[in-house]
């Protein structure tokens, strides 16, 4: 079992949840995102999933659009991406799920990515718009790299579409909590019980919920809900905490301070 999976099934037995936090890599700096990454890992984030900039993300809101536009703007593309792997690869504990579009794959070349992400340590990979029809050879490729391949299922999943998703799941699923891109919202989909319980039924995965988490009353009331999930996903807020410092060029460590005490608070809105 990937540690990934280890880890969300290591939350089940104890009948709570990991907290994976996401960030764009590269916004605002490369730098920054370094500090957040080494603090994300001390401030009680299980699992950290870091986006690769897109200037096409369909499935991200507003914030991480920004953020991407930013970083692209930046000239951060997936060598420095690799680079930013490379060195927190042995300064942090937490895996690093990678965060990105089938096309900058395809560009790179399937098997060329695969090697790369895995040799620099990242141990997930999330593809929103992966066909399913594309995912038996990526699914190869990723076992032969010991990387695991998270494989999305949308609210508006048919159940015969999530039937065949949690079949080829290797090891767990990103559930969508909401129709729509990425972004902070006040509640949450009122469907993500049937579709998480239909995926026990099916298939008993381990399940990763994402899209409109954004607070810590959210994480409790998931937390307390007793739904069949095992990890929560949480972008726009932190992202959200680069945009309002983004104007304090001189002193990051406040943002880095913020981003680190919302990480305790979430974290410990799940206990």
């Amino acid at each position: 079992m990937n540690s990934i999976s280890q880890i969300l099934q290591h939350k089940r037995k104890y009948s709570t949840l990991a907290l994976i936090p996401f960030i764009t890599a590269g916004y605002p700096s490369i730098s920054l995102t370094i500090q957040a990454l080494l603090t994300l890992d001390k401030k009680g984030a299980d699992i950290i999933e870091l986006g690769i900039p897109y200037a096409d993300a369909l499935a991200d809101g507003p914030l991480i659009q920004h953020a991407s536009k930013i970083a692209l703007r930046n000239g951060v593309y997936i060598d420095q991406v690799l680079n930013i792997l490379e060195d927190v690869q042995f300064k942090i504990n937490v895996p690093i799920i990678i965060f990105t579009y089938y096309n900058p794959i395809l560009v790179r070349g399937l098997s060329r990515f695969i090697k790369e992400i895995s040799e620099r340590g990242a141990q997930g990979l999330i593809i929103p718009d992966l066909p399913i029809e594309e995912i038996d050879y990526l699914l190869s490729l990723c076992e032969s790299y010991k990387l695991e391949l998270i494989l999305f299922i949308s609210p508006t999943s048919s159940n015969s579409r999530i039937a065949n998703i949690v079949y080829k799941a290797p090891g767990c699923v990103y559930l969508v909590s909401t129709t729509g891109v990425t972004g902070m919202r006040d509640s949450l989909n009122s469907n993500i019980n049937c579709t998480s319980n239909y995926i026990q039924l099916k298939a008993n995965k381990l399940v990763m919920l994402g899209f409109g988490i954004s607070s810590p009353e959210q994480v409790s009331f998931i937390s307390k809900s007793k739904l069949n999930i095992d990890g929560i996903v949480v972008g726009s807020a932190f992202t959200n905490i680069f945009l309002k410092d983004s104007n304090d060029k001189q002193d990051f460590s406040k943002t880095i301070n913020k981003l680190g005490n919302f990480c305790e608070q979430m974290k410990e809105a799940i206990m």
